[in-house]
């Protein structure tokens, strides 16, 4: 008999004996000459994973895109298109710099954003496209960077929650201008706290790296000089040390992810009103968030559902709502697929450690509390 009173994250780290001893030598020997040892070895095992010339590890992922924007040369009064539902670091970045994000909708299928969308958005005042990879989902990165071409434009490729997520042979975060990752404690690779910002190209490299550091060229050979004014978003030694350790078990982490995910749909087979996370044939999803989204026809309450599968010792987290909802920016309703998607989406569990008895636990429980009028229909 199942163990109801478990308790089932949402998310959680994957940490062995490997983590803990590159840590350990972290703080034993990671100090005066080996400060950065760690993190000049996470910079080259990354840039050999993805297949990239540049990486540079940074304090978290909304870091990397404040660099990366930065280092564009977005300012007030210029606009970056980004999609609607997303979490909202993805987009407070732009606002940091005083220009506007124009948030654009999405692919029903996919969840990322519509190419369509970005090209009826560009006016003269754009000067970057940000795309999100969501929960592991593709952006149509053909498309994305076809526009992006004809408007000549740059673009960043968000890949925060999509590490091992693979477009037509093209890891996720390699395809674009530059890429950004989060090593947050939910990731499928994490160093508690943490990013990663990734180009092919040089310039934008110098200038994220000294942006990076207080405005500091390593180039200049002079202590405490700074050529302009920067930012402090290094990633430190110890999380490097993790992060190495992380990176040479992301397979082994990946393929977990993509193993949980296929036993949802086992226990959802023969549901017909729910969608979940696209994996078409010229993709890999990393599946980081297993994602349900009900049909019309199911008349969910969402946050009660959370909540009352909270009593029951599941966590489970909301679908992202339309960044353009929050009071911050200014409502679009018009970006229609966001509107009606958001209310009717759920993040189920997934990490590690979960079980099939677990996952099928939490489909019986979603199940069983699912409206009851529709319990014979999800069944």
């Amino acid at each position: 008999m199942y163990n109801t009173m478990k308790k089932i994250f949402y998310a959680k780290p994957s940490i062995t004996d490997l983590e803990i001893s590159y840590v350990t030598d972290a703080i034993r020997h990671g100090w005066a000459e080996h400060c950065y040892d760690y993190i000049k070895r996470l910079q080259t095992s990354f840039q050999d994973y993805l297949g990239v010339k540049y990486a540079l590890p940074t304090s978290s992922c909304t870091g990397a895109i404040h660099l990366a924007l930065a280092a564009l040369g977005i300012k007030e009064g210029d606009e970056v298109i980004a999609p609607d539902i997303t979490w909202a670091a993805s987009v407070v970045p732009v606002v940091y710099l005083k220009a506007k994000p124009v948030l654009v909708d999405i692919l029903p299928d996919s969840w990322c954003i519509n190419p369509a969308k970005i090209e009826a958005a560009i006016t003269p005042k754009t000067k970057a496209i940000l795309v999100v990879h969501l929960y592991g989902n593709l952006v149509e990165m053909d498309a994305v960077l076809e526009i992006a071409r004809k408007y000549n434009l740059p673009v960043i490729e968000d890949t925060a929650e999509a590490i091992g997520s693979e477009y037509k042979g093209r890891k996720a975060g390699s395809m674009a201008d530059i890429g950004v990752f989060s090593f947050h404690g939910t990731k499928t690779m994490t160093t508690g706290e943490g990013g990663m910002l990734v180009t092919n190209n040089p310039s934008l490299f110098e200038q994220t790296s000294i942006l990076a550091d207080h405005g500091r060229n390593p180039r200049t050979n002079k202590m405490f000089w700074m050529e302009q004014i920067g930012y402090k978003y290094k990633m430190s030694n110890l999380q490097a040390a993790m992060g190495c350790a992380q990176l040479e078990r992301l397979d082994e982490l990946v393929d977990k992810k993509r193993e949980v995910f296929k036993w949802y749909l086992e226990c959802f087979k023969n549901t017909a009103v729910v969608r979940w996370n696209p994996e078409p044939p010229y993709t890999k999803n990393s599946f980081w968030m297993p994602t349900i989204i009900f049909d019309e026809s199911v008349q969910i309450q969402r946050d009660n559902l959370i909540r009352q599968m909270a009593k029951r010792n599941i966590s489970m987290r909301p679908f992202f709502y339309p960044i353009s909802s929050m009071p911050m920016f200014k409502e679009k309703r018009e970006n229609k697929v966001s509107y009606a998607i958001y209310e009717r989406g759920l993040n189920l569990p997934s990490y590690f450690d979960l079980t099939w008895e677990d996952v099928r636990y939490v489909c019986e429980t979603l199940k069983q509390l699912i409206g009851r009028t529709e319990a014979t229909v999800l069944t």
